[in-house]
């Protein structure tokens, strides 16, 4: 048996997890039918078979569904040991054979702390975004140092700066390129930010 759930209805049923999908709720129609609790809905909710393990939802249920004392309202994946509780009754998830690594969800860099003058080069730099254009090239030193007002000289000197914060490879001129990327990517420069320039 992949998984089952230990039902508490009031004494202890194993009911094994098979198919794709698996309702919980009072009406007889359901897979796990938890007829003597009045706290529970006619459909109250569903474990569906994701990849290699179960995802738990609740379906508008009166009472709610919780996971481990806490109320669920989207899909919640289940782990081996979690306790649900549908109405006043109380199920406990069961997966049997070597448990899977779980593994955090790398958060997306923030970008470097800028300058006032390095966020309007960074502007200026993706400012041709707008545009609508599909491959679009950000903006030359010439054309930066136009927008800001500076020489050529100065708007290196911050390109610079910005490409060491960013941590963009010499590249040549595509270093540029690489930098108004990253730049997007890591919301130091957003759409809103272009058009409100």
């Amino acid at each position: 048996m992949a998984g089952y759930l230990e039902a508490w209805k009031p004494g202890p049923e194993l009911v094994p997890l098979g198919g794709d999908r698996v309702t919980v709720g009072k009406g007889p129609e359901n897979d796990v039918v938890i007829a003597s609790d009045g706290t529970v809905s006619r459909l109250h909710a569903v474990l569906e078979m994701i990849g290699s393990g179960w995802c738990l939802r609740d379906l508008g249920s009166r009472n709610g569904t919780y996971v481990n004392g806490e109320r669920i309202f989207s899909e919640r994946v289940l782990h081996p040991g979690d306790e649900i509780r549908v109405g006043q009754t109380r199920l406990v998830y069961r997966a049997e054979g070597p448990a899977q690594p779980v593994t955090m969800t790398e958060a997306a860099q923030p970008p470097p702390p800028l300058t006032s003058r390095e966020r309007e080069v960074l502007l200026a730099l993706c400012a041709p975004l707008l545009e609508g254009s599909l491959f679009t090239e950000p903006a030359s030193v010439r054309d930066v140092a136009a927008t800001l007002v500076v020489t050529e000289a100065a708007v290196r000197q911050h390109l610079l700066r910005l490409y060491e914060k960013f941590n963009v490879p010499d590249t040549g001129e595509r270093r540029r390129v690489l930098l108004a990327n990253d730049a997007i990517s890591r919301g130091a420069v957003t759409v809103g930010d272009l058009r409100g320039r």
